[in-house]
């Protein structure tokens, strides 16, 4: 039986690009749908996530001309996180699987295909990974080459060139909502659900229309975030420099005692030397413990499950 496939598409002020990029969308549907790669009861999910141009205006259109296209709308601007969640959470109940991707058609659209090769396969989430993003300004390759290393270095889990363009199965979309946190990283959440899951490479087009809603500023705004919500490595760190720290306290003391005898001199400069490395040292250890009980609460107040079962043989 084929499945029901629910596209999942958050809109912010998208009145240039959706003229375009929403028949490509349909023509996707209709073009799986006639070669029986998904069921009929398959549909486009548009979320206006509190656009202030006529971006409502022009899918409320879209939905009276096709019953296919199905819309949801935000009462205020959630950030495109939360539109996502909406996005999805509202099609559980009615889509085997779900493909999040934006609207402005710089994702490939035509590795759904292959994705639902995966997902034929066994594999509940489909990461699309863009291995070829030569139409990108070079600013932008440079902020997003960045962000995917410091994603890497701060152990978030993130899958490098991953942002939203995935499958995900129903059973992967429900054990999401299990996550009660309102403060989240998706792309870091989804890929520690734990979840057979597989990767398909695809290319980075231009945007089809209007200007891309992210900035600088919102990359290192969610990088943040991805850190905050997803990673211990800055305590690690912090652990580290404590190390470094009463390394060269230590090594301050010895070449103090050592020079004080051989030159029956008090040295009060090392002596100066010594107290700093060494109160600093206390300083490092004291904001790791602190951090520690802190990034335990932390998570204990997120509710997160606290384990997910794959399958059971009794």
């Amino acid at each position: 039986m084929e499945p029901t496939l629910y596209f999942v598409i958050p809109c912010y002020n998208e009145e240039e690009v959706l003229p375009l990029s929403a028949p490509v969308f349909l023509q996707k549907l209709d073009a799986l749908t006639e070669s029986g790669r998904i069921g009929k009861d398959s549909r486009i999910l548009f979320v206006d996530d509190g656009s202030k141009d006529g971006t409502w205006e022009i899918l409320r259109r879209l939905h009276r001309e096709n019953d296919r296209v199905a819309c949801v709308r935000l009462a205020r601007n959630s950030g495109e996180q939360n539109a996502l969640l909406a996005g999805m959470f509202t099609a559980a109940d009615r889509a085997d699987c779900v493909v999040t991707m934006d609207c402005d058609l710089q994702d490939d659209i035509h590795a759904v295909d292959e994705m639902l090769d995966r997902f034929e396969e066994g594999n509940e989430i489909v990461f699309g990974v863009r291995f070829k993003r030569d139409k990108d300004p070079f600013f932008q390759r440079l902020t997003s080459g960045l962000f995917y290393r410091l994603m890497h270095l701060m152990r978030t889990g993130i899958i490098e060139g991953h942002s939203n363009f995935r499958l995900m199965s129903r059973r992967a979309v429900e054990l999401l909502q299990e996550y009660k946190e309102t403060d989240f990283f998706l792309p870091g959440l989804v890929a520690k659900l734990g979840l057979k899951s597989a990767t398909v490479q695809h290319e980075r087009f231009e945007r089809a229309a209007g200007k891309t809603n992210y900035n600088f500023m919102r990359l290192l705004r969610l990088a943040m975030v991805a850190v905050a919500t997803s990673s211990r490595a800055p305590l690690h760190l912090i652990a580290f420099f404590a190390v470094l720290s009463g390394a060269a306290a230590l090594a301050s003391l010895i070449v103090w005692i050592v020079l004080s005898i051989k030159t029956g001199a008090f040295r009060t400069d090392l002596c100066i030397l010594t107290c700093v490395w060494a109160a600093a040292t206390l300083a490092l250890a004291a904001m790791r413990v602190i951090g520690g009980y802190l990034m335990r609460t932390y998570f204990e107040e997120k509710r997160r499950p606290r384990y997910q079962i794959e399958t059971t043989v009794l």
